[in-house]
């Protein structure tokens, strides 16, 4: 090979990693700002709170021998608020609320409504008996026990 040849390739190479180099940064930029909260200015913050309408819980799922144990925390809702459900192996975990204060005094009328609204969808790592689940919710933290169906109860195999 030439040494123009060489340098030809050597040029195309880098021109490739430059590319490559230039994808990277505008992926990683694309994930900077999606975690940026949208309206992030003093003034409208005050004013919207974006945050309250729609937030995913923090949940734990802990498969177990015979039983899968989940604990949500749903802090701001009461047991009320709770709307649980499974199928297909599926657990969907959703709360709403909405509270509306309201003022009056001569001509001054303030009226504020709050609503909150939270979802979670979790795919089960076993099979489970739907019927008999046992359920506590206290101070904002929902705990569920679920038992699993006989074939899907993990056995420890001894190596011999």
């Amino acid at each position: 090979m030439t040494e123009k040849n060489i340098s030809q390739k050597n040029e195309t190479k880098n021109s490739y990693l430059a590319a490559f180099k230039d994808l990277e940064n505008k992926i990683e930029d694309m994930f900077h700002n999606m975690w940026k909260k949208p309206f992030h200015h003093e003034k409208l913050s005050d004013t919207f709170s974006f945050s309250t309408l729609s937030k995913i819980p923090n949940i734990d799922v802990i498969d177990r021998n015979k039983e899968i144990f989940i604990k949500a925390e749903l802090p701001g809702f009461d047991k009320d608020d709770l709307d649980i459900s499974i199928s297909n192996n599926q657990l969907v975990i959703k709360a709403k609320s909405c509270t509306e204060e309201k003022e009056e005094e001569g001509d001054y009328l303030k009226r504020e409504i709050k609503k909150s609204e939270v979802y979670r969808s979790v795919l089960l790592p076993a099979e489970v008996e739907e019927d008999n689940i046992k359920t506590s919710y206290k101070n904002g933290v929902l705990k569920l026990t679920i038992p699993k169906q006989k074939k899907s109860q993990r056995k420890q195999i001894k190596v011999e």
